[in-house]
């Protein structure tokens, strides 16, 4: 198995995903994608433990939006990094400790910063939680 940094994407907007998912390749980082909270959901369930930070827009499509996949990935990884991404400037205070917040429309520039020091974060704390 790959000791690459691994990121979830959750992003509803196809050509953001997409551009999201090439900048965080280009830094070496293997990315699982989603565009809706439940295919979120079920990549946390499949392949949770290799996955190092998440990045997840706050408004998604369907039932289950970005606090939700946030609130289930930190459960399962307390310490894990999470990125939000949101239009909405209110949101910022609902995050929590040791979480970014990126306003939308963001630059990308501020992703390839945030993808340089995830992937430059050291991934013990993987092989610490137990699965």
């Amino acid at each position: 198995m790959s000791s690459a940094t691994t990121v979830l994407i959750v992003e509803d907007n196809y050509l953001l995903l997409e551009m999201l998912t090439r900048l965080c390749e280009r830094e070496g980082m293997r990315v699982l994608a989603a565009s809706s909270g439940e295919a979120a959901l079920t990549a946390l369930r499949d392949e949770g433990e290799s996955i190092d930070w998440l990045f997840t827009d706050i408004v998604l499509p369907g039932l289950i939006d970005g606090w939700t996949v946030a609130s289930a990935y930190r459960e399962r990884y307390p310490q894990r990094p999470i990125v939000y991404a949101s239009t909405t400037a209110q949101v910022e205070s609902r995050t929590v400790p040791g979480s970014f917040y990126l306003r939308k429309p963001f630059e990308t520039r501020e992703v390839l910063e945030l993808a340089g020091v995830m992937a430059a974060r050291p991934s013990e704390s993987r092989s610490r939680v137990a699965g």
